[in-house]
């Protein structure tokens, strides 16, 4: 008799365990470090980044949670991942399209910043060193506000470079990533210019603008694109824009000043104010 109600015990307790299972498995419940995928238009690719986001509770993070001097996986749960479309440098260092996991080594005055090859990485307990793609030293900054969430972001973005900052706490790291895009962007010019129609004269403006190229050029371009869209008011703005980099003040006004009027015939203030700066530095460089 004592045999079975052993038995019995024994079967209402795994029962009941089993239950207990299920019911866990249909309760969702918030993530303790929720995973963020982060993706950002760059250059002519993308940067993605997978991570996930501890919080700081009430707890000191940088020389505690977090320890000086050693590996960190940068986040919490499996290795943080960053993903590069096509080929670009980070803190001058030639980095290839691909995607790696990636470490840190936080200290008082310097990080270390690790790309890591392997990105099947639980935690730091299969990491390997001879695994990496490259190491950088950055200097950490400190923040006035307080961020209780870890946050990793693509900030400072131009047509070629981005910094991809590390927040959390009080302390903001950060490193440079750049694109190698010249050399194609060149060639794609050079390829879309070469039909007799829809060419591309403002993108092919813009970019001899923006990237401290032949003016003379650009400035040949954007009359084209002015010629294809006479009522673009941004356009014309480019063209000022070019004609104040060449010093050519009453152009630029004279630019500036059809922008604006193209501008609150479209009702976009934005450009208005954009031209009316435009032209009192024009008429200081006179």
């Amino acid at each position: 008799m004592k045999t079975n109600n052993r038995f019995t015990l024994l079967a209402a307790t795994a029962l009941a365990f089993l239950n207990f299972q299920i019911l866990a498995q249909q309760l969702k419940a918030p993530q303790a470090s929720p995973t963020q995928t982060l993706k950002q238009n760059f250059a002519l690719g993308e940067i993605d980044i997978d991570y996930s986001r501890p919080g700081a509770k009430g707890r000191t993070i940088y020389g505690d949670l977090v320890p000086f001097d050693k590996l960190w996986r940068t986040g919490a749960n499996s290795c943080t991942k960053i993903t590069f479309s096509d080929n670009v440098s980070i803190e001058g260092n030639a980095v290839a399209a691909g995607t790696y996991s990636l470490f840190t080594i936080p200290g008082k005055t310097e990080w270390t910043i690790i790309l890591n090859k392997n990105t099947k990485q639980s935690g730091t307990d299969s990491y390997k060193q001879e695994e990496d793609l490259l190491r950088i030293k950055v200097k950490p900054v400190a923040m006035n506000d307080k961020l209780e969430t870890f946050t990793i972001n693509v900030m400072d973005i131009t047509s070629t470079t981005a910094n991809i900052d590390l927040c959390w706490e009080k302390t903001r790291v950060d490193f440079s990533v750049t694109a190698n895009i010249d050399s194609t962007m060149m060639k794609n010019i050079e390829a879309a210019l070469s039909p007799a129609d829809k060419r591309p004269y403002f993108q092919a403006a813009s970019y001899y603008y923006d990237n401290g190229k032949d003016l003379n050029k650009a400035l040949e371009w954007v009359n084209k694109a002015v010629d294809q869209n006479p009522k673009a008011f941004f356009v014309v703005n480019l063209k000022a824009r070019i004609q104040l980099k060449l010093k050519d003040f009453k152009g630029a006004i004279a630019s500036a000043e059809q922008s604006s009027a193209l501008a609150k015939e479209a009702k976009n203030e934005d450009y208005v104010k954009l031209n009316d700066k435009l032209i009192e530095e024009a008429k200081k460089g006179k």
